[in-house]
């Protein structure tokens, strides 16, 4: 199982970005999957989740602006951020459960920055 994960960057305060997570060697749709983050000195977060039945859920920090996605034909889990804040600077992992298993992807670095 890979997990590659895309679309990090810099952007200013309110601005957007989607990060994309593409699979190979597992099945998206039949799997929990998601995002956590971890800024510099803090513990890692959960930030969305998804479930095969399409189920999801957020951290409070991000309800209302993030919302989380995934694109079965392109076996693919998206976040779409909004409002972004300069807290939301972090690296964003994505992951698949898998038989209990987390499978992990490397890093996509976010920094909201003026």
């Amino acid at each position: 199982v890979q997990l590659q994960a895309s679309g990090g960057g810099l952007v200013q305060p309110g601005g957007s970005l989607r990060l994309s997570c593409a699979a190979s060697g597992s099945i998206f749709s039949l799997n929990t999957g998601g995002w956590y983050r971890q800024a510099p000195g803090k513990q890692r977060e959960l930030v969305a989740t998804i479930t095969s039945s399409g189920t999801t859920t957020y951290a409070n920090s991000v309800k209302g602006r993030f919302t989380i996605s995934r694109d079965n034909a392109k076996n693919t889990v998206y976040l779409q951020m909004n409002s972004l804040k300069p807290e939301d600077t972090a690296v964003y992992y994505c992951y698949e459960k898998i038989w209990g298993y987390d499978y992990w992807g490397l890093g996509t670095q976010v920094t909201v920055s003026s």
